[in-house]
């Protein structure tokens, strides 16, 4: 077996991630990804019994995915520990250049698909993961995890501004957010 190949499985949640993040759930049908795979309908309900369990899948890989690439950026920029919320800015501004960007599919999964069945906790989670990487770049203390909620909440804002006018209005607005949340006290 060529290890290069993906398996049916792989072929339909790739196929779903793209088609998912870029058209949105709804406007996804089940059809459309079998054809775009090239699965046949009994592979792809051996693989996936329903459309809510592909949706599942795609956001738990896609939290995966958006995760690790998310936490290597920071990196990329000088994200330390303790060290401040500055690497944020490159960060997005590096995803929101990128002409696949389609805003948070987690944002989108909420409004379009919120009431399915562990959906919303799937989201939730993915949101505190990413609190938890901003909560790292902050200096510990007693105020820490509410600096990070508030950046995080700022970081959520700027993506739907990003989604809605463009990447540079949405980093302007986050530029002076994050400068205020780091400001020491005083």
């Amino acid at each position: 077996m060529d290890v290069s190949t993906p398996s049916p499985r792989d072929r339909i949640l790739l196929t779903a991630h793209d088609l998912f993040y870029r058209d949105g759930l709804r406007a996804t049908g089940i059809d459309r990804i079998i054809a775009e795979s090239g699965v046949a309908k009994l592979t792809f309900y051996r693989c996936f019994p329903s459309k809510d369990e592909l949706i599942r899948t795609f956001l738990d890989y896609r939290h995966e995915r958006w995760m690790a690439w998310f936490v290597d950026a920071l990196g990329r920029y000088g994200a330390t520990a303790g060290g401040g919320l500055a690497p944020l800015l490159p960060t997005l501004a590096e995803w929101f250049a990128d002409p696949l960007f389609r805003g948070c599919a987690f944002i989108n999964a909420m409004a379009e698909a919120g009431a399915l069945p562990g959906v919303a906790q799937i989201v939730q989670n993915h949101k505190n993961d990413m609190r938890q990487v901003i909560a790292g770049l902050l200096p510990a203390g007693p105020g820490q995890q509410a600096l990070a909620g508030a950046a995080a909440l700022a970081v959520d804002g700027a993506i739907v501004r990003a989604q809605m006018e463009g990447g540079e209005p949405a980093l302007a607005g986050l530029r002076l957010l994050l400068d205020a949340l780091d400001a020491p006290a005083g």
